[in-house]
Protein backbone atom coordinates (compact mmCIF):
# COMPACT_ATOMS: atom_id res chain seq x y z
CA UNK A 1 0.00 0.00 0.00
CA UNK A 2 1.30 3.44 -0.89
CA UNK A 3 2.18 5.68 2.06
CA UNK A 4 1.81 9.39 2.75
CA UNK A 5 4.87 10.30 4.78
CA UNK A 6 4.78 14.09 5.01
CA UNK A 7 2.40 17.04 5.10
CA UNK A 8 2.63 20.23 3.06
CA UNK A 9 0.78 23.45 3.92
CA UNK A 10 -1.37 25.07 1.22
CA UNK A 11 1.55 27.23 0.07
CA UNK A 12 3.83 24.18 -0.19
CA UNK A 13 2.20 22.44 -3.15
CA UNK A 14 0.53 23.51 -6.36
CA UNK A 15 0.15 20.30 -8.34
CA UNK A 16 -3.34 18.89 -9.02
CA UNK A 17 -4.40 16.57 -6.19
CA UNK A 18 -4.52 12.84 -6.97
CA UNK A 19 -7.45 12.59 -4.55
CA UNK A 20 -9.09 14.35 -1.59
CA UNK A 21 -9.88 13.28 1.97
CA UNK A 22 -12.70 15.05 3.81
CA UNK A 23 -12.06 14.88 7.56
CA UNK A 24 -13.67 16.37 10.66
CA UNK A 25 -11.58 17.94 13.42
CA UNK A 26 -10.97 14.67 15.31
CA UNK A 27 -9.99 12.80 12.15
CA UNK A 28 -7.51 15.52 11.20
CA UNK A 29 -5.22 14.77 14.18
CA UNK A 30 -3.48 11.58 13.12
CA UNK A 31 -0.14 9.86 12.85
CA UNK A 32 -0.84 6.47 11.32
CA UNK A 33 -4.10 5.34 9.75
CA UNK A 34 -5.38 3.87 6.49
CA UNK A 35 -7.36 6.47 4.55
CA UNK A 36 -9.48 6.34 1.42
CA UNK A 37 -9.94 9.41 -0.74
CA UNK A 38 -13.28 10.48 -2.19
CA UNK A 39 -12.20 9.08 -5.58
CA UNK A 40 -11.15 5.75 -4.04
CA UNK A 41 -7.38 6.13 -3.58
CA UNK A 42 -6.42 4.03 -0.55
CA UNK A 43 -3.19 4.91 1.26
CA UNK A 44 -1.50 4.69 4.64
CA UNK A 45 -0.91 7.96 6.45
CA UNK A 46 2.43 7.17 8.09
CA UNK A 47 3.93 10.18 9.87
CA UNK A 48 6.65 10.22 12.54
CA UNK A 49 4.43 12.25 14.90
CA UNK A 50 0.73 13.01 15.12
CA UNK A 51 0.00 16.22 13.23
CA UNK A 52 -3.05 18.49 13.19
CA UNK A 53 -4.01 18.56 9.53
CA UNK A 54 -5.62 21.77 8.29
CA UNK A 55 -7.94 22.30 5.35
CA UNK A 56 -5.81 22.92 2.26
CA UNK A 57 -2.87 20.85 3.50
CA UNK A 58 -1.58 18.11 1.23
CA UNK A 59 -0.48 14.62 2.18
CA UNK A 60 2.61 13.81 0.12
CA UNK A 61 2.56 10.27 -1.24
CA UNK A 62 5.75 8.28 -1.79
CA UNK A 63 5.29 8.44 -5.56
CA UNK A 64 5.24 12.27 -5.61
CA UNK A 65 1.47 12.73 -5.83
CA UNK A 66 -0.57 14.69 -3.30
CA UNK A 67 -3.86 14.09 -1.50
CA UNK A 68 -5.66 17.28 -0.49
CA UNK A 69 -7.11 17.58 3.01
CA UNK A 70 -10.56 19.20 3.20
CA UNK A 71 -11.99 20.12 6.61
CA UNK A 72 -15.51 18.68 6.87
CA UNK A 73 -18.35 20.86 8.13
CA UNK A 74 -19.47 20.01 11.68
CA UNK A 75 -22.08 21.31 14.11
CA UNK A 76 -20.61 24.40 15.76
CA UNK A 77 -21.76 27.33 17.85
CA UNK A 78 -20.63 30.77 16.76
CA UNK A 79 -20.22 32.94 19.86
CA UNK A 80 -20.56 36.72 19.66
CA UNK A 81 -20.49 39.40 22.32
CA UNK A 82 -21.71 42.99 22.42
CA UNK A 83 -18.16 44.20 21.75
CA UNK A 84 -14.49 43.17 21.75
CA UNK A 85 -14.28 43.24 25.56
CA UNK A 86 -17.18 40.79 25.77
CA UNK A 87 -15.52 38.47 23.28
CA UNK A 88 -12.30 38.41 25.31
CA UNK A 89 -14.26 37.61 28.49
CA UNK A 90 -16.22 34.85 26.72
CA UNK A 91 -12.97 33.43 25.31
CA UNK A 92 -11.56 33.31 28.84
CA UNK A 93 -14.56 31.27 30.05
CA UNK A 94 -14.23 28.87 27.10
CA UNK A 95 -10.50 28.49 27.72
CA UNK A 96 -11.07 28.01 31.43
CA UNK A 97 -13.00 24.87 30.48
CA UNK A 98 -10.14 23.71 28.23
CA UNK A 99 -12.35 23.69 25.15
CA UNK A 100 -10.84 24.02 21.68
CA UNK A 101 -11.91 27.31 20.11
CA UNK A 102 -11.53 28.91 16.72
CA UNK A 103 -10.87 32.64 16.99
CA UNK A 104 -12.31 34.91 14.30
CA UNK A 105 -12.12 38.71 14.22
CA UNK A 106 -15.67 39.20 15.55
CA UNK A 107 -16.62 35.78 16.93
CA UNK A 108 -15.47 32.52 18.44
CA UNK A 109 -16.42 29.06 17.20
CA UNK A 110 -16.72 26.04 19.42
CA UNK A 111 -18.19 22.59 19.04
CA UNK A 112 -21.90 22.62 19.75
CA UNK A 113 -22.63 21.62 23.34
CA UNK A 114 -25.93 22.59 24.97
CA UNK A 115 -24.38 22.87 28.46
CA UNK A 116 -21.66 25.26 27.27
CA UNK A 117 -24.18 27.13 25.10
CA UNK A 118 -26.38 27.68 28.18
CA UNK A 119 -23.39 28.93 30.19
CA UNK A 120 -22.41 31.37 27.43
CA UNK A 121 -25.98 32.65 27.06
CA UNK A 122 -25.96 33.27 30.83
CA UNK A 123 -22.82 35.37 30.33
CA UNK A 124 -24.63 37.50 27.73
CA UNK A 125 -23.30 35.86 24.56
CA UNK A 126 -25.23 35.84 21.32
CA UNK A 127 -25.09 32.31 19.88
CA UNK A 128 -25.71 31.05 16.36
CA UNK A 129 -25.81 27.34 15.48
CA UNK A 130 -23.85 26.78 12.27
CA UNK A 131 -22.35 23.97 10.19
CA UNK A 132 -18.77 24.82 9.20
CA UNK A 133 -15.25 23.38 9.19
CA UNK A 134 -13.72 23.58 12.68
CA UNK A 135 -10.17 24.94 12.77
CA UNK A 136 -9.36 25.78 16.40
CA UNK A 137 -6.18 27.33 17.72
CA UNK A 138 -3.33 24.85 18.13
CA UNK A 139 -2.49 25.81 21.69
CA UNK A 140 0.54 27.29 23.37
CA UNK A 141 2.44 24.01 23.42
CA UNK A 142 1.63 22.83 19.89
CA UNK A 143 4.60 22.06 17.70
CA UNK A 144 5.50 24.15 14.67
CA UNK A 145 4.07 21.42 12.46
CA UNK A 146 0.69 21.74 14.13
CA UNK A 147 0.36 25.51 14.01
CA UNK A 148 -0.39 27.44 10.86
CA UNK A 149 2.98 28.93 10.30
CA UNK A 150 3.56 32.18 8.42
CA UNK A 151 6.94 31.25 6.99
CA UNK A 152 7.61 31.64 3.31
CA UNK A 153 9.11 28.18 2.88
CA UNK A 154 7.75 24.74 2.14
CA UNK A 155 6.98 22.69 5.22
CA UNK A 156 7.93 19.02 5.14
CA UNK A 157 6.93 17.89 8.63
CA UNK A 158 9.55 15.14 8.80
CA UNK A 159 12.47 17.05 7.34
CA UNK A 160 11.77 20.51 8.76
CA UNK A 161 11.47 20.70 12.54
CA UNK A 162 12.20 23.74 14.65
CA UNK A 163 10.93 25.44 17.74
CA UNK A 164 9.03 28.71 17.55
CA UNK A 165 9.47 29.52 21.26
CA UNK A 166 5.71 29.36 21.90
Amino acid sequence: MIRATSVRPPSGWDEPAADTVVLDFDDRHRRRVVMTGVRGLEFLLDLLDAVMLRGGDALALEDGRFVEVVAAPEPLTEVRGRGPGDLVRLAWHIGNRHLPAQILSTALRIRRDHVIDDMLRGLGAKLVAIEAPFDPEGGAYASAAVLNDDHDHKHDVQAHRHDHDH
